[in-house]
């Protein structure tokens, strides 16, 4: 196995982890009652705006999922298009909605965002879930700019069929 080959298997399996991570936090979430992420509790108003918290949770839990399945079809993209360019875009779509999420709440974090909520109150936790999304949001961008190369080689080349 090429250098570029193992890199991208790892890069697709650790946005896969990362992925799996942020579902295991949702559910737990969910089985607590609580808005928010791993860190970074929802303001008290928020509460106002969802009528199931629970519900709410595990529908993120739903999405979590699907981005780990998504950041494992990176590992070996099937050659039908149909199936390939609606991974590569739902990729690139997740790495803008995650990288998103990472910087806002690291602006919440660092007290330059209040209007994001307050500064977490236990910031080792918020850490480690920055941590994670910027880990996993890396390692997103790193497999899905190297499935988009090889996805663009197989077709100047005519062997995607």
């Amino acid at each position: 196995m090429s250098r570029s080959r193992k890199k991208h298997l790892a890069a697709a399996l650790t946005a896969c982890f990362g992925a799996l991570a942020y579902t295991v936090s949702k559910v737990d979430l969910a089985r607590r009652g609580e808005l928010g992420m791993p860190g970074f509790p929802a303001p008290a108003e928020a509460y106002a705006a969802v009528a199931d918290v629970e519900t709410a949770q595990l529908a993120n839990a739903a999405l979590g999922l699907l981005m780990a399945v998504v950041a494992l079809l990176l590992v070996r993209l099937p050659r039908t298009p149909l199936i390939l360019w609606p991974a590569l875009v739902v990729s690139w779509a997740g790495i803008a909605m995650v990288g998103a999420g990472v910087l806002g709440f690291g602006a919440r974090a660092a007290g330059l965002a209040p209007s994001l909520g307050a500064t977490p109150p236990h910031m080792p936790t918020a850490l480690a879930a920055l941590l994670v999304g910027a880990v996993w949001v890396t390692a997103w961008t790193i497999a899905t700019v190297s499935a988009t190369r090889s996805s663009r080689r197989r077709y100047a080349a005519g062997t995607n069929r």
